[in-house]
């Protein structure tokens, strides 16, 4: 047996300055075991299917979207670090503590459309500093670009359940031990390669894609006979938390880039819940992540709910897309 494991409270302690921060991840890994407990029961205890809502997006909410906001909302509500928490499932940030020193943002289930047929959903989280301590927080406190982040990251409810964490000083891997119900360190100063042959993708939105992002796409399925001499694969999990997970573990492109299909919707991913914290992660790991052309953490935020086109991972293959969408302009 393991006898010098590094727990997720080990590894903040070492590596975190603030208590505050420490506290607000210590809940969040608490309810994600609770959230891994239901995953694992399944059928039986009664999270499949439809709530019958639809959340602030116009989606259909899982059961287990909104089993998985209470539990995150209520732990956090109460946390006193926590000024005021942000949904991806409610309309408006929800005050907690004016006293308290930070905001915190989460996407309590992405891809939840994968519960029912037993494949991979995850929790991503954000925390940002509160700046108006004292008051009440309101949504527009939580306008802030991602490059004020203190910290990010996701679990993967996968074949194991997996944290991964930035503090803003490298990347970090956790494994929940069933046994000890604590999350232990598996891997740190996690490093994405600046080349890959490995692509993610919707490819079914094609048609309604820029031409520069359908040239890029051309150019990979042409692969050693076409412009960039080399076979590339192609996997899409239908979640961003399993996709960026894999490129965290070996590396790869993501791309969900500026589409047509709906106007009001150029953007599919929410920049606040899921574009920054992933950002901060990938480019914590020495990758880049970009809306195409520019940083994703450079853009300010008019809305909590903003939505932006997104790619990311291998910084090679990230500055490329954007040469190209350039070269378009």
């Amino acid at each position: 047996m393991q006898t010098n494991i590094t727990t997720l409270t080990d590894y903040l302690a070492q590596h975190s300055q603030s208590a505050n921060i420490n506290h607000v991840i210590g809940d969040i890994s608490r309810v994600a075991i609770q959230i891994n407990r239901l995953l694992r029961q399944g059928a039986l205890a009664d999270i499949q299917g439809e709530a019958g809502n639809q959340n602030v997006q116009g989606e259909e909410q899982k059961k287990l979207d909104v089993i998985a906001n209470d539990l995150l909302m209520d732990a956090l509500t109460q946390n006193t670090a926590c000024a005021g928490v942000a949904s991806e499932e409610m309309d408006n940030a929800v005050a907690a503590n004016a006293g308290g020193a930070l905001l915190v943002l989460f996407d309590p289930l992405d891809g939840s459309s994968n519960i029912d047929i037993n494949m991979p959903v995850g929790t991503i989280f954000s925390i940002l500093p509160y700046n108006n301590q004292g008051h009440t927080a309101t949504d527009a406190d939580f306008l802030q670009a991602g490059t004020a982040q203190l910290a990010a990251g996701y679990v993967l409810y996968g074949t194991s359940t997996v944290m991964a964490l930035t503090l803003g000083n490298g990347v970090a891997m956790f494994s929940l031990d069933t046994q000890s119900n604590q999350f232990v360190l598996i891997q740190q100063n996690i490093s994405i390669d600046a080349d890959t042959k490995e692509y993610a993708v919707n490819a079914s939105n094609y048609r309604y894609w820029l031409p520069a992002m359908q040239r890029y796409v051309d150019e990979l399925v042409a692969g050693k006979t076409g412009a960039r001499g080399k076979d590339y694969n192609m996997r899409w999990v239908a979640a961003m938390v399993g996709d960026v997970h894999r490129i965290l573990c070996r590396g790869g492109v993501f791309s969900y880039p500026f589409d047509t299909k709906d106007p009001n919707k150029a953007g599919k991913l929410r920049l606040m819940y899921e574009a920054n914290p992933m950002a901060l992660l990938i480019e914590q790991a020495g990758g880049k992540a970009t809306d195409a052309t520019q940083r994703i953490l450079s853009i300010t935020p008019t809305s909590i709910h903003q939505r932006v086109p997104v790619v990311l991972g291998a910084k090679n293959e990230v500055d490329y897309i954007k040469q190209l969408h350039e070269v378009a302009q």
